[in-house]
């Protein structure tokens, strides 16, 4: 039989991760059944508790807007042949620039808070990135041990940050000061009445608006050739001219900048002040949804759709089911991470076999060996 050949770029970024999605579900609801609950009810309630109403779809884009900027992280560094696990810390880091941009322009519109805010947010995680992305330009350092490390000592910063320098006195907890209302990113139920009472806010835009700015930034721009060609064959890319460790730095820095956007959400949209753990893991989150999404702007948004609803369905899923709590809603994200990311590849080979069996020079092939045959 002829080599197997790659599969189709539809079938890649689509059939593929819909298949692995069909298994995750599938094992997650044998797992329900082991614990003697009926599967069915539970991804009704799941999908009903993501959008069954406006209220529930606001949560649901809420945080599908935080994957969007996760997802695009990874996946640029991806695409330069970079694993870039560090987006929690870049976006707690530049929870720290989003705060103090708003604080130092108390009681100013937010037509003018948030210009300045989106900035600072990118200056400050793009900042934070470009440490481990020089370390391993210049020192060989592996950028995934350094940005796992970064991530503890951004942890560790801000600890320090919200509990000695940013917290008012009058404050017991460990958190900044409200940002002025004047100065807060608009939620969406201001324009949209079934959205009242929810988190999601006008960073979706810029969620959206960052997906179309990647695109045209990998798929049509010399950078994105110059990233492709790196992330592809880094030694063919050095004697094409392109310096690896220039492109290794500003990719870094561009990917922690994307990261740093989950803090424009969540500080100037969400919490409207600095607190601890607002990222949440999404950075985590943002490694299965690249990988779902399979690194394509418009695979990430349907990803981070997903992973959205399995957080707020999940969220809703343990009130509507007696019986089933916090670890059983886990354990369905996992899985569903499992198959789509690490497991990624399960139905590959077949789909491959598959496709090789039905295109055209297969077919000729089949009809020439039974020309053969009945001559002879």
């Amino acid at each position: 039989m002829s080599a197997l050949r790659p599969l189709p770029r539809w079938a890649d970024i689509a059939l593929l991760p819909v298949l692995n999605l069909v298994l995750a579900f599938i094992v997650s609801g044998i797992v329900l059944l082991l614990i003697g609950q009926n599967p069915f009810v539970a991804l009704w309630a799941i999908v009903t508790g993501a959008f069954g109403n406006g209220y529930n779809i606001g949560y649901t884009l809420y945080y599908t807007t935080n994957f969007i900027f996760t997802g695009l992280a990874v996946a640029l560094a991806a695409h330069g042949g970079l694993f870039n696990i560090g987006a929690n810390g870049q976006a707690y880091v530049a929870g720290l620039g989003v705060i103090l941009a708003a604080t130092a322009l108390d009681t100013t519109h937010w037509l003018i808070v948030a210009p300045v805010a989106l900035l600072a947010a990118a200056l400050f995680g793009g900042a934070w990135a470009f440490i481990p992305g020089y370390l391993q330009a210049k020192r060989g350092s592996h950028v995934v041990i350094t940005t796992i490390m970064f991530n503890f000592i951004a942890s560790a910063l801000m600890i320090y940050m919200l509990n000695r320098v940013l917290k008012p006195a009058n404050v017991s907890g460990p958190e900044s000061r409200m940002i002025a209302e004047a100065g807060r990113m608009p939620k969406l139920g201001q324009f949209f009445e079934p959205f009242n009472y929810t988190p999601v806010n006008l960073s979706i835009v810029i969620a959206l608006l960052a997906l179309v700015a990647v695109y045209v930034l990998i798929w049509h721009t010399r950078f994105g050739y110059a990233l492709r060609t790196m992330g592809q064959n880094p030694t063919a890319a050095r004697y094409a001219g392109i310096s690896n460790s220039k492109m290794i730095i500003i990719t870094m820095t561009l990917s922690g900048a994307l990261a740093g956007m989950v803090a424009f959400n969540e500080v100037l949209g969400v919490q409207n002040r600095l607190v601890l753990d607002f990222v949440a893991d999404a950075g985590f989150v943002g490694i299965a949804v690249a990988l779902m999404g399979r690194n394509h702007p418009l695979g990430i948004a349907l990803a981070a759709l997903l992973f959205g609803a399995l957080y707020q369905g999940g969220n809703e899923l343990q009130y509507v089911i007696s019986g089933l709590d916090r670890t059983v809603v886990v354990i369905i994200q996992a899985l569903v991470i499992l198959f789509t990311g690490a497991m990624e590849g399960l139905f590959r080979p077949a789909l491959q076999r598959s496709f090789l069996l039905i295109s055209p020079e297969s077919r000729a092939e089949a009809a020439a060996r039974s020309t053969v045959s009945s001559e002879s």
